[in-house]
């Protein structure tokens, strides 16, 4: 691969790094805890907090789907933009349910997500050389 340099692994290193942090999580939610148990976890915890079932229900899929799927597109760097905007708003849903939760909640779990997302977003797009997005680019153009 041509244009390898020291930015284009740095791109790719927290690519990674952040896809796998999605992803696992996502595995986490679909595969061991399950979806029910997600929902049955904040049911259980906004409970007096007047959320609609279907906003639970519906945020739990949502949550659930796009971290693994855009987690593992994300490390492999396929529609890497699409993925992490859909991962921004998945931050946003999460970071908004936990404030319901408890208004001073512990960030340790979303701001190291946040702060590779904003990094991989700002990234110039030539320095992403090592990816999926960058082989597949002559033929969608």
């Amino acid at each position: 691969m041509e244009n390898i340099s020291h930015e284009s692994v740095l791109v790719l290193l927290i690519r990674v790094i952040l896809g796998i942090l999605f992803f696992f999580q996502g595995y986490d939610k679909l595969f061991k805890v399950k979806i029910t148990g997600v929902i049955a976890f904040f049911e259980e915890e906004m409970k007096g907090k007047n959320v609609p079932r279907f906003i639970l229900t519906s945020s739990a899929y949502f949550t659930s789907y796009v971290e693994f799927f855009c987690g593992g597109l994300v490390i492999l760097g396929l529609f890497k933009t699409t993925a992490l905007y859909l991962l921004g708003f998945d931050l946003v849903l999460v970071c908004g349910a936990f404030s319901m939760l408890k208004p001073m909640w512990d960030m340790q779990l979303l701001f190291p997500r946040l702060i590779l997302l904003a990094a991989s977003l700002f990234f110039p797009t030539n320095w992403d050389v090592i990816s999926f997005d960058h082989l597949i680019k002559p033929w969608i153009h």
